[in-house]
């Protein structure tokens, strides 16, 4: 009970020795912020004073030297006038051009008795005449107050000088004037610029310059108005301020009047009976000042609270800490028990992390032998069967598949690398999609034919073929996603690749991108489709066992999508089957603009696919062209038929596998049926090869590439209009003729590179030069004619001067063929590389090992 009362005494008087703390802090911070401001008021008083004492100065010798100034123009004014020696006209006619040359209003002369004589100018009248008399009477300068005719204010110059007067007399003294306005603006007494402002009174406190602001005629009058209500204080301002002009003494006084304050300072000005009264209103001072308290007291106010805080804080982890010591102990042995758990855990995770890379790297070291193994006995049996040139073929294909898988191996490894170690780069430029799909169709054919399976590749609803992205990236997420399938994909089996766009309502300069990769292959587990994206990961079971793979391709395809902001999903049934969609939102990038000529023609679209019908022909009407369009060989014969009675159609694109009779049979059907008045039949297929002898003989006039784009109708459709009139030939086959001929400088630094490069480019009948280094390239070019060279293809790492350098070597000349298209062939084949090579002024890129096929379609894209 007695630790009991001590541990409930001891928290009681810490909290009276906090709250006692705070209310301390809260009177000394209280105290400082109001000793601050008292200060604050106290300072800005003292400099407004040493400010008024100076301003008034400095406006009083102002104003004396401008008096002093136009009284001493007004005696020069006299002075020639009455010397005859220096008078031009007559008296009178020199005091007038003097006046007016100096921009006085007026001239006037005085008699002795004040009678005015008005040599030009409007009449003025003196405010207090008497005293301005008498001062000239005694031999004084002097400046005093008037009124014109106009009621405009007028500040005389006086100074005593006789001259004849109209009638006879003799003048007292001449007397030239000036507005008051102009006596205000030189004397700055209305700047709006200035804290303070000034004008001139006389000692009955009217106004003789500057009360242009005022609607009172005199200052007392404006102080009485002021201090109304309050008995006293405008008479005592008022009486004191009198008595200081008497006396011939310098006035100062703060005046408090509502809830505003203003410091008056007075001062008597020379050659006149005026005073000048300079007023610096608090108001905006006031405001600082107020300004600058509240901002100490806020600063007083966060400084405690801060204080306070901190006690409170402290207080709160002291009664924290007291309450916990006593479970101090148990969670100590609640944490140890959390560590040793988490030890555990981690260590499992580690040891089936070094199991998974222990798997990998039993997998990788059988699958790289595989190929290795392959190759060097391939390379062993062809060297022993040189007289067998059919067997030494076959070998030499399987030491070529050997070789790219091998290949393939490498780059994913390779790949994983660089993405883990976070120096993978997207090179975003303007991509085709339709040269994207035409690639990966390419690509991927020889790989279907080998296992002889159907092969299908459709674009439905493309908003825009011109999209920004990483081609090179694209294309390896699709040659993942493709390779793939047709790998886990039986003989006779079926893959399909699709791709179809959507508009993005939240950004209409991007189009959503799906690409769709389906097969009827082996499928996949529920659980293993949960770690399919993940680095080193194979389904381990009897059915993948004798498939070859890295098992990184799908970490680095999920990784490049990741990169390019996009998805990717899989849905897959063993035994039946996967599906890969990815999704990317790709912006839209310009297009080449096309010659839209076709006639008006009808045409039928025959396919199996309703949705790829459906599309195409909306597509087809984008161009001016009417299609109908049927799922069936049979409906096909049967429209051709019944609308040869309105015409006919003039064209009729085919799909070769449809349900039921297939495209060859329905070809002959059409063409037995309809003679040579039936329609020109196109054939529409991702590879036509192995079937075109076949079609020809059947009556087929074309062929089109799959996936059907608007450009891949449009180039088709307009090479064949053409051509109609022969109803025969194809686009596809005039662009073969593009290469045969073409003169092309390779610069590659390796003998044997330079030996397997010109044997294979050799079947595309190109004619061949070689450079040995990126100099000799440069040298070749320049010595050689305009236009000779038609392309150059360019190693990168090179000894004495590398492609980069050759590159801009030659684009640097004043040639007219230095823009020729110059295409990088080396092993760098990362995207920093491609990047690399654009950069310095090459056209395109080629990763080696060399592809004929990719050297080919590279070519014909900047030689057509």
């Amino acid at each position: 009970m007695e630790i009991n009362m001590q541990n409930k005494a001891l928290p009681r008087s810490l909290k009276i020795s906090i709250a006692v703390t705070i209310c301390f802090t809260a009177f000394v911070f209280s105290f400082l912020g109001i000793s601050i401001h008292r200060m604050s008021e106290s300072t800005i008083e003292d400099i407004g004073i040493a400010y008024m004492d100076g301003m008034n100065e400095q406006v009083s010798l102002h104003f004396e030297t401008i008096i002093e100034l136009r009284l001493t123009m007004a005696e020069s004014i006299a002075h020639i006038a009455a010397d005859p020696e220096n008078s031009t006209y007559g008296a009178k006619e020199d005091i007038e051009y003097g006046a007016k040359a100096r921009h006085f209003l007026c001239a006037a002369l005085y008699s002795p008795d004040g009678e005015i004589e008005m040599i030009y100018g409007d009449p003025v009248e003196p405010n207090h005449l008497e005293p301005f008399l008498e001062s000239l009477r005694d031999g004084e300068r002097k400046a005093a107050s008037a009124v014109d005719s106009n009621g405009e204010g007028v500040i005389l110059f006086g100074v005593p000088c006789e001259y004849p007067m109209s009638d006879g007399s003799r003048s007292l003294a001449i007397a030239v004037g000036l507005s008051t306005k102009y006596m205000s603006e030189v004397l700055f007494l209305d700047s709006d610029s200035s804290l303070s402002y000034s004008f001139v009174i006389r000692d009955d406190g009217s106004y003789v310059v500057g009360n242009e602001g005022d609607d009172h005629d005199n200052y007392f009058d404006r102080l009485y108005s002021i201090f109304e209500g309050q008995d006293g204080t405008a008479a005592s301002y008022v009486g004191q301020l009198t008595a200081a002009m008497e006396t011939g003494e310098d006035y100062t006084v703060i005046l408090e009047g509502g809830d505003s304050r203003w410091h008056l300072y007075c001062t008597d000005l020379p050659y006149c009976e005026w005073y000048l009264v300079t007023v610096l209103p608090f108001d905006r001072i006031d405001r600082v000042i107020s300004g600058m308290s509240s901002h100490w007291l806020a600063i007083v106010y966060a400084c405690s609270l801060a204080v306070i805080a901190m006690l409170l804080f402290i207080l709160r982890q002291y009664l924290k800490l007291f309450r916990n010591q006593v479970s101090e102990l148990k969670r100590m042995n609640i944490e140890t028990d959390a560590a040793r758990k988490a030890a555990e855990k981690a260590r499992k995770e580690a040891e089936h992390a070094n199991a998974a890379k222990q798997n990998f790297l039993s997998s990788m070291s059988h699958d790289i032998r595989t190929p290795m193994n392959a190759i060097i006995g391939m390379t062993t049996l062809a060297m022993n069967n040189t007289q067998n040139p059919e067997q030494v073929r076959d070998y030499l294909g399987k030491i070529a598949l050997s070789g790219k898988h091998l290949l393939g191996l490498i780059n994913d490894v390779l790949d994983i690398s660089k993405i883990e170690s976070g120096k993978m780069t997207l090179n975003i430029e303007p991509v085709s999609l339709r040269e994207v799909m035409d690639s990966i169709v390419n690509m991927i054919q020889p790989q279907v034919q080998a296992k002889n399976q159907r092969f299908r590749a459709a674009a439905y609803e493309i908003l825009s073929e011109e999209v920004y992205c990483d081609s090179v990236r694209l294309n390896q997420v699709l040659i993942n996603l493709l390779g793939n399938a047709v790998k886990f994909t039986p003989e006779n089996g079926s893959v399909q690749v699709s791709v179809y766009q959507e508009p993005l309502p939240e950004d209409p300069a991007c189009v959503r991108t799906h690409f769709l990769v389906r097969d009827t292959g082996i499928g996949m587990s529920q659980a293993y489709q949960k770690q399919i994206f993940d680095s080193f990961s194979r389904e381990d079971n009897t059915r993948v066992q004798k498939t070859e793979g890295s098992g990184l391709g799908m970490s680095i395809t999920k990784c490049i999508v990741d990169a390019m902001g996009g998805s990717i999903s899989v849905r897959s049934e063993q035994g039946q089957g996967s599906e890969f969609h990815v999704a990317l939102d790709l912006e839209k990038a310009a297009g080449p603009e096309q010659d839209i000529a076709l006639p008006g023609w009808d045409i039928l679209l025959v396919d199996g696919d309703e949705r790829l019908c459906a599309s195409t022909a909306h597509t087809l009407a984008d161009l001016g062209v009417h299609a109908d369009w049927c799922l069936s060989a049979e409906q096909a014969i049967e429209r051709i038929s019944e609308h040869r009675r309105d015409g006919g159609y003039q064209l009729a694109i085919l799909d070769p596998e449809l349900p039921g009779m297939d495209g060859m049979e329905a070809v002959r059907a059409i063409r037995l049926n309809s003679g040579d008045s039936g329609p020109a039949l196109l054939l529409a297929a991702c590879d036509w090869s192995g079937i075109e002898a076949e079609a020809r003989d059947a009556g087929i006039s074309g062929f089109l590439s799959k996936p059907l784009f608007k450009s891949t109708l449009l180039d088709a459709l307009q090479a064949f209009a053409g051509t109609a009139d022969e109803k025969t030939g194809s686009a596809e086959n005039a662009v073969d003729l593009v290469l045969r001929g073409k003169h092309i400088l390779l610069a590659e630094d390796n003998e044997l590179n330079w030996e397997v490069a010109s044997e294979l480019l050799a079947d595309l009948e190109l004619d061949l030069d070689w450079a040995e280094n990126g100099e000799i390239c440069v040298k070749k070019f320049e010595e050689s004619p305009v236009g000779h060279y038609d392309a150059i293809i360019m190693d990168v790492r090179m000894p004495v001067m590398d492609g980069y350098e050759a590159t801009a070597a030659i684009r640097r000349l004043e040639r007219a063929d230095a823009g020729i298209p110059i295409i990088a062939m080396t092993a760098d084949a990362f995207s920093e590389d491609i990047q690399r090579c654009l950069e310095c002024g090459m056209d395109d890129h080629l990763a080696k090992p060399i592809d004929i096929q990719a050297v080919a379609y590279k070519l014909k894209k900047h030689l057509k």
